[in-house]
């Protein structure tokens, strides 16, 4: 079958960064779905796997995050999926990823893909959708079902894949959301989708804040650089807010006061520790994914696919990094066709 691999950790520029190579067909084991990949979708942690380091992979490895395609194979103990479904899913950082032909995922954290979106619409929602909503709904002590009704939300860079659907859940859930964004295009792409307010991440946030009428935040969604917002969001959430957080800070973060003082809730979200640790509520990420095709069909929520790249190859996967890397993208990009 046909894959792109990462044999060396190099910069994207690099032609060698990401090559094009034939591996065997993989079998299935009894938990597996095979999938023909129609579509996949680039995030971040494409990008931070593949990013320069001294070490030399020993083998090709399979980057991919994000896929919708056809099952081609059950194992012998799946229920609930049959040959021919199409499905989504965003996959586990320890197996092979979703850049070839064919790949193995645990049917336990795939569903069938939202009907009213194609291959690629569908490729782009998984990885997002489970992280922003795994933190704002198991993590943070919400619920969609009206637990954001009254409070407020400031999700700090709003247009990315993950504020993209963030926003959408978070209006669900009853949320006045404050997006941060700094450029006319994404603040626009922010209203529609949604965020009642939009104010501008390069300048102080406090201020702006102050003039919309709000002078503390229940919560904060922190999408961007962890480091940067941690003093700022210190001191912009109420007592007993909550702050949500998907990036590693450099160093170390300060969590006595304002923190402790306020009793600010602290929450991590990791989209990949249930697959990594195969935690017994493993199959709750096929559930989020079946929950979120099923308000894709009914209007609730849209997709976040803002272009589409083809085919899936080495030289369409650097280009797609490298515009991931710019940090100018808005909503998700995906890649389509062999």
């Amino acid at each position: 079958m046909k894959a792109v691999a990462l044999t060396r950790y190099l910069p994207i520029d690099d032609p060698e960064s990401l090559l094009d190579v034939e591996l065997p067909l993989p079998e299935p084991g009894p938990s597996d779905l095979r999938v023909r990949v129609e579509a996949v979708s680039v995030n971040p942690v494409d990008t931070k796997v593949r990013a320069p380091k001294a070490q030399v992979e020993s083998t090709p490895r399979i980057l991919g995050y994000d896929a919708a395609g056809v099952i081609d194979a059950v194992g012998a103990e799946v229920t609930g999926f049959s040959v021919g479904d199409a499905v989504y899913y965003a996959g586990d950082i320890t197996r092979p990823g979703s850049n070839a032909q064919f790949q193995l995922v645990d049917a336990r954290i795939a569903a069938r893909k939202p009907a009213s979106l194609d291959f690629a619409a569908a490729a782009a929602l998984p990885l997002t959708a489970l992280t922003a909503w795994e933190l704002l709904f198991e993590r943070m002590p919400y619920s969609i079902e009206g637990g954001g009704a009254g409070r407020s939300l400031l999700v700090i860079a709003g247009a990315g894949g993950v504020g993209s659907i963030a926003i959408q859940l978070a209006k669900l859930a009853g949320f006045t959301v404050i997006a941060t964004a700094s450029r006319e295009e994404t603040a626009a792409w922010c209203r529609a989708l949604g965020a009642d307010h939009v104010v501008d991440h390069r300048r102080d946030l406090a201020p702006q804040l102050q003039a919309l009428g709000v002078e503390a935040v229940d919560a904060a969604l922190n999408f961007a650089d962890t480091d940067r917002y941690w003093d700022v969001l210190g001191e912009l959430l109420a007592p007993l807010g909550h702050v949500g957080l998907i990036v590693e800070p450099a160093g170390a973060l300060k969590i006595g006061d304002p923190y402790k003082s306020k009793c600010i809730g602290i929450h991590w979200e990791f989209m990949f520790a249930r697959a990594r640790f195969k935690t017994a509520d493993m199959a709750q990420q096929g559930r989020i994914l079946a929950r979120v095709a099923e308000l894709v069909d009914a209007g609730a929520l849209r997709g976040t696919l803002t272009d589409t790249l083809s085919p899936i190859s080495a030289a369409t996967l650097r280009d797609a990094h490298r515009r991931l890397e710019s940090g100018r993208t808005i909503g998700k990009l995906a890649v389509s066709g062999w």
